[in-house]
């Protein structure tokens, strides 16, 4: 028996649309850029408050280009499907490397709500009362507190642009009353942004969130939707297990047959049924060690 496939994009927006003037309006100055990023912010924080928007995933999504852009900072290659493999495709006993420990550095600072703890989990070089008081140099309105926060890690720490990047977000999410880190700098600003300081860098911060923020509602729409579909075909699913396979889909950018609590042909088997139905995605376009996703 064969199943149609269907088309989450295809079905009607359930989230509400970033109004056309916020992705439309060109702006020059710092109090317009200011203006137009605050207002796709606030658009934001109403999109992640639906119930329908599957949180975990979006935000582990979101972290993956955060890492990406990281990781082409420091210099190194390796970009998306290799940050994947490095942190998906790894045995007991094996390192990350430096590529997927800064991946797993952003995975680790979304998964559990914004605190110092969490901060310290995902960025172990530093003590505490490090972190604290880089975090406490933020002062001001949201994206006023990112960018100092932002360039007093990099005076601190030049080199350090992950950290500087985590405790960004960390500290515009702290303003913004989230409870989670949900990674909108690194992707948007470039390496000469990093360089910039006081007024240059806000407003350079205020232009990455204007755009990073819509690219999250969008993102956020579109999981919103596959997320949906998965939940609607997870009745047929019979596999022992499948249950809680299908909420690792629901909580993470990509999973490896590997890591489902099934055995490893009955994983399989689960991952091609669930593409058959149009519920989830096959990532690599290999034909051996794939992951899957949403």
């Amino acid at each position: 028996m064969t199943f149609a496939r269907p088309d989450p994009i295809s079905d009607r927006d359930t989230l509400p649309r970033m109004p056309a003037w916020v992705t439309s309006a060109r702006a020059e100055t710092l109090e317009d850029v200011a203006f137009l990023s605050g207002a796709a912010l606030n658009h934001l924080h109403l999109v992640l408050g639906r119930e329908e928007v599957p949180q975990a995933l979006l935000r582990d999504r979101l972290a993956l280009p955060a890492a990406e852009a990281c990781v082409e900072f420091s210099g190194r290659p390796e970009r998306a499907g290799e940050l994947r493999d490095a942190v998906h495709l790894l045995r007991p006993g094996d390192l990350p490397g430096p590529a997927g420990e800064t991946c797993l550095a952003w995975r680790r600072a979304v998964e559990r709500p914004v605190s110092i703890k969490t901060l310290a989990r995902a960025l172990p070089a530093f003590e505490p009362g490090q972190i604290a008081a880089w975090l406490d140099a933020g002062q001001g309105m949201p994206v006023t507190r990112a960018a100092m926060v932002l360039e007093s890690v990099l005076i601190d720490a030049p080199r350090m642009e992950t950290t500087a990047l985590i405790l960004a977000d960390a500290a515009l999410a702290r303003a913004l009353c989230w409870d989670h880190l949900v990674p909108l700098l690194a992707a948007g600003l470039k390496r000469a942004d990093l360089r910039k300081h006081g007024d240059d860098l806000r407003l350079a911060c205020h232009r990455t969130l204007n755009s990073s923020a819509v690219e999250a509602v969008r993102l956020a729409t579109d999981l919103a939707r596959r997320a949906t579909h998965l939940k609607a075909v997870a009745p047929k699913l019979r596999a022992k297990g499948a249950g809680d396979a299908v909420e690792m889909f629901l909580t993470r950018d990509a999973v490896a047959p590997s890591a489902l609590p099934l055995p490893d042909r009955a994983a399989r088997r689960l991952c091609d049924r669930l593409v058959d139905l149009g519920a989830v995605r096959e990532l690599t376009g290999r034909d051996t060690f794939r992951l899957y996703g949403v």
